[in-house]
C-alpha cells in the first residue's frame, strides 16, 4: 500500500491528472446569457443549456458544457463576467444576450458595442464564438426593432462569428411552451430551445 501511495503521489500521476484537467478544460463550453439560459422558473437543471449536455452525452461527445445565465443580465453585465468565464481555456464561447437590453431601451450602438467588445475579447483568447440573435419587443417603436434585429447580422458580418437564430422562435406564441409568465419557456419550451440551438452547436464544433 505504501508504494502504490507513492506512486500515485508522484510526479508522473500529477502530470496525468494536469492533462486530464487541461483536456476537460479545452473542452468546455460556456453559455453566456440571462434568465432565457438560466432557467428562470424551471430550474437549472431543466435549462436549454442542461438539455444540450444530455445530447452531448447520448451522441458519446466529450463537451462539457456551463451555464453562466443570470437573470436580468444585459450585454454590458455579460462583458463584465466575461474574464470570469475565459479564466479556463474553452471550446466555444455561446453569447446569448440582448433581450434584457432591448426590454431597457438600451441604445443599439451600445448594445453592438458591448457585443462586438465581448468577441473581440474572446477571439483575442482563441476562443471561437457563436452568436444567438435576440429580438426586441416594439417597446420603443419598430424602427428600433428593426436596428435591434440588423444589429446581429451586422456583428456576424463583421467579425465572422457563427450566428444562430432566436432561441424562442415558433416557442414564444405558443403557449404549451411557454410558463405563466409568457416570457420564459416551460421545461417543454426549454427542450425546443436545445433542438434550435443544437445544429449550430455542432457545426460551431465542426469549424
Amino acid at each position: 500500500m505504501e508504494g502504490r501511495a507513492a506512486i500515485l503521489d508522484g510526479k508522473p500521476q500529477l502530470a496525468l491528472l494536469e492533462l486530464l484537467d487541461s483536456q476537460l478544460a479545452i473542452n468546455r463550453i460556456v453559455i453566456l446569457g440571462d434568465s432565457l439560459t438560466s432557467g428562470h422558473g424551471i430550474g437549472r437543471a431543466a435549462s436549454f443549456p442542461s438539455v444540450l449536455q444530455a445530447r452531448m452525452e447520448q451522441e458519446g461527445l466529450s463537451y462539457q458544457i456551463v451555464n453562466k445565465g443570470i437573470s436580468g443580465n444585459t450585454t454590458a453585465d455579460g462583458l463584465a463576467r466575461l474574464d470570469e468565464c475565459l479564466a479556463a481555456p474553452l471550446r466555444l464561447l455561446v453569447i446569448a444576450l440582448g433581450v434584457n437590453d432591448g426590454l431597457r431601451g438600451v441604445p443599439v450602438a451600445e448594445i453592438k458595442k458591448n457585443l462586438l467588445a465581448s468577441i473581440a475579447r474572446a477571439t483575442a483568447k482563441g476562443v471561437p464564438v457563436l452568436l444567438c440573435r435576440m429580438e426586441a419587443l416594439p417597446l420603443y417603436g419598430w424602427p428600433y426593432v428593426e436596428a435591434f434585429r440588423r444589429m446581429y447580422d451586422e456583428i456576424a458580418a463583421e467579425t465572422g462569428v457563427s450566428l444562430a437564430p432566436f432561441l424562442l422562435f415558433d416557442i414564444v406564441g405558443n403557449a404549451a411552451l411557454m410558463q405563466g409568465d409568457h416570457v420564459h419557456p416551460n421545461v417543454h419550451g426549454a427542450k425546443a430551445m436545445a433542438d434550435i440551438m443544437w445544429p449550430y452547436l455542432r457545426a460551431a464544433l465542426a469549424s
